[in-house]
């Protein structure tokens, strides 16, 4: 694996070394045109671009085999599905719903304002469609994160997408873990002609509302160009992970947390930053040995906490893994990340499985902005309005939109005076 070494000179220095590891991974623009053209070609041709789009990038080049699964298909994946991995699956719904439960958002809040009141309301989207990656290897564990929160916020239709293997199939664990966690419809299709299907509709995919989920450049960035069309969750990988590490410190299981991220695959990047030397030096050799899987590891040598608190802001990981009693003393001030991760037991991998909080996360910088995939992603807020005293409202409105030129607004208002001065 490629293992670059930086330094921070100063907390003051943290945006740049911040960009400077960035920079190390291809940026989401770099596939922009060939990911427009992959959507415009779908929205025109439907069912049959997005077939020949899966036989070109996905069967190699044999005929691929009928975009939605039967749920004959589920039903014998989960029947043969081994019993462990079974276990497996329903520990992570059972705890991720726990968790995402946590999340949902009152059904109706009241403001009163004199004797008038808004009511605030939300409502479930009506279809929603979870992407799950595959060619490197299958994610069941995406099935159940993108899956259960968006049951949990009454969304009526669930789908779940991925790209096909060789033979055209798809993994038979997803397929099970599509039918333990109540998956609708199962798609096989991925990339970039996926998220164009999901957002425009074809003659078998019908359109939805709201696309989650993980993947590559091409999928990320489809997904940013069909926004406005449906809803996304954010730009959701390739993966990142920034490790804090402090003091006395093991660095084994630490060097095994990078490994395991960076079998992420291309485009992810590990960091660990640390002010201590020789905690860089326990992680470089395993690094530089790792198989080459196309991510890119980082070690950032620091002088101080307030440079690892910095560096962590400035980069804004998916991931913040903070080890160490300094370290870990920085999580009440770390505010700029996707999941934060604290303590020696708390390896990131329990996050991508089985602890509860959400794997589908926002990578990129975006957690400066944006959050885990949860309830809130599903659902639509919005106001009622009731004026029972419009008077004293419009009294104070109609200067406001006659000064922006709005005659008429204000005419609007000022005829509910009359109205309710003729009761």
């Amino acid at each position: 694996m490629r293992c670059e070494r930086l330094a921070l000179s100063g907390a003051d220095d943290a945006t740049r070394v911040a960009a400077d590891i960035r920079r190390l991974v291809p940026p989401p623009e770099s596939v922009r045109d060939g990911v427009a053209l992959i959507v415009a070609t779908v929205r025109a041709g439907g069912d049959r671009a997005v077939r020949d789009y899966s036989r070109t990038l996905d069967t190699g080049g044999r005929e691929p085999q009928a975009l939605l699964v039967p749920d004959d298909e589920l039903d014998a994946a989960t029947a043969a599905l081994d019993p462990d991995i079974r276990r497996g699956i329903e520990r992570a719904i059972q705890n991720v719903a726990a968790v995402a439960g946590t999340r949902m958002p009152a059904t109706e809040a009241v403001t009163e304002i004199g004797e008038n009141r808004v009511i605030h309301r939300w409502a479930p989207v009506e279809r929603a469609a979870v992407y799950v990656p595959g060619g490197r290897a299958p994610y069941p564990s995406t099935v159940v994160m993108g899956t259960i929160p968006a049951k949990l916020a009454g969304v009526e239709h669930v789908a779940v997408c991925s790209p096909p293997r060789r033979d055209g199939d798809l993994d038979r664990v997803v397929l099970a873990a599509c039918r333990l966690a109540g998956v609708d419809a199962v798609y096989r299709m991925g990339g970039a002609h996926a998220i164009a299907a999901l957002a425009y509709g074809t003659e078998s995919v019908p359109a939805v509302d709201v696309i989650v989920g993980p993947g590559n450049l091409y999928v990320q960035e489809a997904k940013r160009q069909v926004f406005g069309q449906v809803g996304i969750d954010g730009f959701a990988g390739p993966s990142d992970l920034l490790l804090i590490a402090t003091g006395d410190v093991d660095p084994e299981p630490l060097a095994l947390d990078l490994l395991a991220q960076a079998e992420h695959g291309p485009g992810t990047l590990v960091v660990a930053a640390s002010d201590a030397p020789e905690i860089l030096d326990a992680f470089e050799q395993p690094l530089r040995d790792a198989d080459d899987t196309g991510a890119v590891a980082c070690l950032v040598a620091t002088t101080g906490t307030d440079e690892l608190l910095a560096l962590g802001q400035a980069f804004a990981p998916e991931h913040l893994q903070l080890v160490g009693t300094e370290a870990e003393a920085l999580s009440s001030r770390a505010t700029r990340a996707g999941c934060l991760f604290v303590g020696a037991g708390a390896g990131t991998a329990f996050g991508d499985y089985i602890a509860g909080s959400n794997h589908i996360l926002p990578t990129n910088g975006a957690a400066r902005f944006a959050s885990g995939v949860s309830p809130e992603h599903f659902v639509r807020r919005f106001s009622e309005v009731h004026i029972e005293a419009p008077a004293e409202l419009a009294t104070a409105a109609a200067p406001l939109a006659r000064a922006e030129g709005f005659e008429l607004h204000a005419r609007s208002m000022e005829a509910r005076i009359r109205e309710n001065e003729a009761r």
